[in-house]
């Protein structure tokens, strides 16, 4: 076990650094799609595709036994300032591999790919099903929420992205609101006109203050934050019109449609959500899966940060090698071995699992 387990390991490394050295931006990720197909198929595996968005199902599918999902993604954010190496020369020092998309969520994506060809020929007590998808660093429409209805029915989806390889049981969700507050016109040297600038702020004062009442031992209080606000053509002109944007951290107390109408009761200003399908997510700590993890010495904790889990209508648990802190940052890295170690606990994870 331990040489497959070895070469598995030897082969996702040298996945992650062809994956490093080809540009994946969000929507631009055709040619990683395309090696992580040609990884596949060297191994022996028939991989499916849509768009950008690559998924093989174990051999011994049954339809009978639940369905575990094996997910991460391939697209990047773009490199910022401040870079010391080159973002796609996949530099290796000791044991640090450096470059854009290596932590999050490459080695990730490596990994779990390591863990479905060391299970996908065995008969297990649930089938496996490895997708490394598309446009998750904007929660893209081409994404991993294309592709769901492809897969059919899942019972359980482990969702890689950084955590140290600790159980993120708990995942903030987001809303993203555009407000208007609307007044009348006047001139600003006379007592006329409805100041919609004065309205807006009445609402910002009361997003400031209110707290919903449903707080989240994981992932704490639902948080509110106003980010931009636009009123105003000249400075003698009473703004008939005030647009401003609320972000909004949901916890899993909570559906997304439930906070928009709650924030629309209270406020003077129109509402209108960018969307509502970015859920915050939450499995049990009681979960067979979590109490292995346990067992094994993993934390259990809440994560702040957004993922593909937001769109997965089915249990899921947020776990993967790197550190989130390290994530769009200059000079990004992931240890090598923190990938070999990982794919030793997922797999691990994973053995004798009965759902």
């Amino acid at each position: 076990m331990s040489e497959i387990i070895s070469q598995l390991s030897n082969d996702a490394v040298g996945l992650l650094i062809r994956l490093i050295k080809t540009p994946s931006f969000s929507r631009e990720e055709s040619n990683t799609a395309d090696l992580i197909q040609e990884f596949l198929a060297a191994h022996g595996v028939d991989a499916k595709r849509q768009k950008n968005n690559v998924w093989a199902v174990s051999t011994h599918f049954d339809a009978r036994k639940p369905t575990v999902l094996l997910n991460s993604h391939h697209d990047t954010v773009k490199a910022g300032a401040g870079w010391n190496y080159d973002p796609f020369g996949a530099v290796v020092e000791g044991d640090k591999l450096i470059g854009l998309g290596s932590n999050d969520a490459g080695a990730s994506a490596v990994s779990l790919l390591a863990v479905f060809l060391y299970f996908q020929k065995q008969q297990n007590a649930f089938n496996l099903i490895c997708a490394i998808t598309a446009e998750e660093e904007i929660s893209g429409a081409n994404g991993i929420r294309s592709v769901l209805p492809a897969l059919g029915k899942i019972d359980l989806g482990i969702v890689g992205e950084p955590t140290g390889m600790n159980l993120a049981i708990a995942e903030k969700g987001l809303i993203v609101l555009d407000a208007t507050a609307y007044g009348k016109t006047g001139h600003a040297a006379r007592e006329e006109g409805e100041n919609a600038l004065y309205k807006a702020l009445d609402d910002i004062q009361w997003l400031r203050g209110y707290q919903f009442p449903k707080i989240s031992p994981f992932l704490g209080a639902v948080k509110t934050t106003v980010t931009q606000i636009s009123a105003g053509t000249q400075h003698n002109v009473v703004p008939d019109r005030c647009q401003f944007v609320i972000d909004v951290r949901t916890n899993e107390l909570y559906q997304n449609a439930e906070i928009v109408e709650i924030i629309r009761a209270n406020l003077q200003s129109e509402i209108v959500p960018r969307s509502t399908h970015l859920n915050s997510s939450r499995i049990s700590e009681n979960h067979p899966l979590v109490r292995k993890g346990v067992a094994m010495g993993k934390q259990v904790y809440g994560s702040p940060t957004l993922s593909d889990q937001s769109m997965m209508p089915f249990q899921t648990l947020k776990i993967g090698p790197g550190e989130s802190a390290r994530s769009h940052t200059p000079d990004e890295f992931i240890l090598l071995s923190e990938i070999r170690a990982g794919i030793r606990d997922y797999i691990e994870l994973l053995l004798g699992l009965e759902l």
